[in-house]
C-alpha cells in the first residue's frame, strides 16, 4: 500500500466490537451508558472492514475479557481506580470470558477469522498479547486502529503500538466514544504526536486491488443493522 509516497505494509486492528459495549442488551446499555456513538458508526466500521478483506489486508479482532471468576478484575490490582469504572463492575459484569456479551458483535462475525481474534484483559491490545508477535510475523510495519472506545482502549493501543516501532493510523469515524469530546481529543492528540487521522472512504482510497465499486460503496445504514445482536 502507498500512503504519502511511502511504501506501507498495514494491518486493521478492531477494537472491542462486543456485544458488552455496542449491542442493545449488552452490559452498556443494562448499566444505561449511552452506546449512541457506538451503534452510529457500525457502517462505517463495516466497510473498513469490507474493503480491508478485499484488498487482503490482514484484519485482527480484540476482545477484552474477564474470567468468571473475577481474578483478573482492575479492582484486584488497583487501589485508585476512578469510581466510574468502580461501580460498572460492581453493579453488572462485563465481558465475563464464553458469554454473549464478550462475544464479537453479529454485524462482523460473517468477516472474522478466529486465528485473528486477540483476547485482552487490559486497555491495550499489546499488553501480555501475542498481536506484537503475530504482526511482526507477518511483516506488518503500520498499525491501523478503529473500533471502541476512541479515548481509552484504542488510544492506550494505539501508543503502545507507536512505542514498539510501529507507525499509526486512526480511522475516526469507524471508531467512537461514550464522549465525542473526549473522541476529538485523541483525534487531536494522534495528529499531533503520532500519524496520520483518516476517514474510512480517504483510507480505502489508497488499497491496492480494490475495485472502485468496493470503495465507493454505501455502507448500511445503522438503522439497517437490526437488533440481531441482542440477547434472546
Amino acid at each position: 500500500m502507498q500512503f504519502r509516497g511511502q511504501e506501507i505494509r498495514p494491518a486493521l486492528v478492531v477494537i472491542d466490537a462486543q456485544n458488552a459495549f455496542v449491542s442493545n442488551g449488552g452490559s452498556y446499555s443494562r448499566l444505561k451508558i449511552d452506546i449512541s456513538n457506538y451503534r452510529a458508526m457500525l457502517p462505517k466500521l463495516l466497510k473498513l472492514v469490507r474493503d480491508c478483506t478485499a484488498a487482503n489486508i490482514p484484519v485482527f479482532y480484540t476482545l477484552a475479557v474477564r474470567e468468571p471468576s473475577g481474578a483478573d478484575l482492575l479492582t484486584k490490582t488497583h487501589k485508585l481506580l476512578p469510581r466510574a469504572r468502580e461501580e460498572r463492575v460492581e453493579k453488572i459484569p462485563i465481558c465475563v470470558r464464553g458469554t454473549w456479551d464478550a462475544d464479537i458483535i453479529d454485524e462482523i462475525k460473517p468477516f472474522v477469522n478466529e486465528e485473528n481474534v486477540i483476547l485482552k484483559r487490559r486497555d491495550s491490545s499489546f499488553h501480555e498479547t501475542d498481536l506484537d508477535t503475530r504482526l511482526r510475523n507477518l511483516k506488518i510495519d503500520t498499525v491501523v486502529l478503529c473500533g471502541v472506545d476512541t479515548s481509552i482502549c484504542i488510544e492506550t493501543s494505539l501508543r503502545d503500538a507507536f512505542n514498539l516501532g510501529y507507525d499509526v493510523m486512526l480511522v475516526a469515524d469507524a471508531s467512537a466514544s461514550m464522549n465525542t469530546k473526549r473522541h476529538q481529543c485523541t483525534l487531536d492528540d494522534v495528529t499531533s504526536f503520532y500519524g496520520p487521522v483518516l476517514s474510512v472512504d480517504e483510507f480505502s482510497s489508497h488499497l491496492v486491488g480494490l475495485p472502485a465499486s468496493e470503495t465507493n460503496a454505501v455502507a448500511p445504514r445503522a438503522d439497517d443493522l437490526g437488533r440481531s445482536s441482542e440477547p434472546s
